[in-house]
């Protein structure tokens, strides 16, 4: 995975937050798992258009 995605996402996570409050890392692990899961359903769509599975 580029960085670019990554510190761009980390980025809006914490732009408005406020230095006092902490990050919140339920909302960082449901994006992230949600990332995961459509890459998953990219490359699965992907293999089958090009019929490699």
């Amino acid at each position: 995975m580029r960085r670019a995605p990554l510190k761009a996402l980390f980025a809006l996570l914490t732009f408005s937050r406020d230095d006092e409050t902490p990050l919140r890392w339920d909302r960082i692990v449901l994006i992230f798992s949600t990332l995961v899961t459509i890459g998953l359903a990219v490359l699965y769509v992907h293999g089958k258009v090009t019929g490699r599975w």
